[in-house]
């Protein structure tokens, strides 16, 4: 919609603008501050620029009127145009809010240690990425999803350790010498009698088992985030194991060297990370020869730039926030263009109930488990809180305000007005065929503005998904379910003169709750 009366209003304007909306709808449906940028060039006042600029319009399929207020130059859509985008909208629920754009996206997120289950943090950049796929690939993006498995380094000898140690005390029943560092939770426990049963209770005999039991953990602990991942409605693309790419170190780490930003020190070899802004510059082969933990994403990135996107998305947690300038800095020191990577940094999370802090549970230790809030709320309730706010601001959330069937739940009260209209088509005895192309005539100013923010839906996700503020569209929802409830109220629908009419907006208000909550993950309920 506001492409097609942007091109419109660009064909007399003959140059670029900026096309806004006010906040209050009486002025227009769209308005453009054009004519201040023209007083210069014109040597005129805006205010009288914009009085000339609205004489050249007249009533058109599109709009009512333009008229032109303080400078400014406002557009009433006709009940014409908006009557024929909804009718095209309810005959095309899968292209609406739709679009086709020409660019190839690699968006990585979650990307968690295979070291435990995933919890809450984690949820909340899988939720966010998993969303931002869903956005893009509607709007036409080509994009691939991808969970990078941190499978090499001391973390996955860590589990195997842990598990080893577990086994010793639960499965062998003596003494174990735990180190100061180490996995806890019960679920360490279920993995040392899980081992016991695939092998053999030997395997705790022998710390040379150690490996073993780590890819072995590994691989269940991978398992078990895919199976937590399916549970709120997520699958990925492609898994690429951190392990399988460290046989081709040596050829990122020529790349690296030619581009003359790295250097010897102390038995180190450097990158000079600080000329791209990192707060120093970076060791990325210890004196011992071994690569850093820097030097799996240098791979990794080598690996990812090496498959030709157009554009690289990661999306990881708030406290990985200073290897952005680092990771930047090799992406060019590779000879690749940095610009094409973005890094969404999602912050963390915390829970009460009842106004207390969420406990604990004892099968992961040290964490709150994505599935226990899943358990407590639901799927589309988790998927919907972490969309509410921006990704970079820290969220709260009462688990039992998410179980209230009113309007303090915004997944509630979106829901409630989709079954609303359902059950308002019912009561009447009517389908959207029987409506959907019914001309609209003589509406009510509320009535109008209720079916403008219901065709509103195409560019909230547009902007959403530009943004990356997915929490733009989850307002949007709320604030369009508002304003249905609030018609609702105040107008009588089944048995009025106007039957037909308020049940083609309610059903074009259902339709951008319905794709708005599917492009979301969620799916619309139809009773409540």
């Amino acid at each position: 919609m506001k492409k097609k009366i942007f091109d419109t209003i660009k064909n007399e304007l003959k140059r670029d603008f900026v096309l806004e909306k006010p906040k209050d709808l009486s002025f227009g449906h769209y308005a453009t501050p054009v004519a201040f940028s023209l007083a210069k060039e014109l040597r005129k006042s805006p205010i009288l620029i914009a009085q000339e600029l609205a004489q050249k319009y007249t009533k058109n399929d599109i709009f009512q009127e333009v008229t032109a207020l303080k400078g400014y130059l406002n557009f009433k859509l006709s009940n014409g145009f908006l009557d024929e985008y909804s009718s095209w909208a309810l005959t095309h629920e899968d292209e609406f809010a739709s679009d086709k754009h020409d660019e190839k996206i690699l968006l990585e997120y979650v990307s968690a240690n295979p070291t435990g289950p995933l919890h809450i943090g984690h949820a909340r950049g899988a939720v966010i990425g998993d969303t931002l796929c869903r956005l893009g690939r509607h709007l036409g993006y080509d994009i691939d999803s991808e969970y990078y498995v941190n499978d090499a380094g001391n973390q996955i000898r860590l589990l195997g350790l842990s598990i080893y140690l577990s086994g010793i005390e639960n499965v062998l029943k003596e003494k174990a010498d735990w180190p100061e560092e180490y996995y806890r939770g019960e679920y360490i426990v279920d993995l040392a009698k899980k081992a016991a049963n695939d092998f053999d209770e030997n395997i705790f005999k022998d710390e040379k088992n150690i490996e073993i039991l780590s890819d072995w953990g590994k691989d269940m602990m991978l398992s078990l985030i895919e199976e937590n991942l399916r549970q709120i409605g997520i699958e990925f693309d492609n898994f690429v194991s951190e392990k399988s790419l460290y046989g081709k170190w040596d050829e990122s780490f020529a790349k690296l060297q030619k581009s003359d930003k790295t250097y010897k020190k102390d038995e180190k070899v450097w990158i000079r990370s600080s000329d791209f802004g990192d707060e120093k510059d970076r060791v990325v082969v210890r004196d011992d020869g071994r690569a850093t933990y820097l030097a799996g994403d240098i791979i990794y990135h080598d690996n990812k730039y090496q498959r030709g996107y157009d554009r690289y998305i990661n999306i990881w947690g708030a406290d990985h926030h200073g290897y952005i300038a680092r990771v930047k800095a090799a992406i060019n020191f590779l000879g690749y263009d940095e610009s094409k990577l973005e890094v969404i940094l999602a912050q963390m999370v915390s829970l009460l109930k009842g106004g207390e802090p969420f406990k604990m549970s004892k099968r992961s230790g040290n964490f709150i488990l994505m599935s226990d809030v899943v358990q407590e709320i639901g799927k589309d309730a988790l998927r919907f809180i972490f969309l509410s706010k921006k990704a970079d601001t820290h969220l709260e959330f009462d688990v039992d305000v998410l179980k209230k069937q009113d309007s303090s739940n915004p997944i509630f009260y979106i829901n409630y007005a989709h079954a609303r209209v359902n059950q308002i088509f019912q009561k009447s005895g009517k389908k959207i065929e029987d409506i959907r192309d019914i001309e609209l005539k003589d509406l009510t100013p509320n009535a109008k503005n209720l079916l403008f923010n219901a065709l509103l839906l195409p560019e909230v996700v547009e902007d959403a998904f530009q943004s990356r503020q997915i929490q733009r569209l989850s307002d949007y929802l709320v604030s369009l379910a508002s304003s249905l409830h609030k018609f609702y109220n105040e107008n009588r629908v089944v048995g009025s003169e106007n039957e037909d009419t308020y049940l083609k907006i309610f059903a074009t208000v259902a339709l951008s709750i319905r794709v708005g909550l599917k492009l979301m993950g969620i799916e619309a309920k139809d009773k409540m």
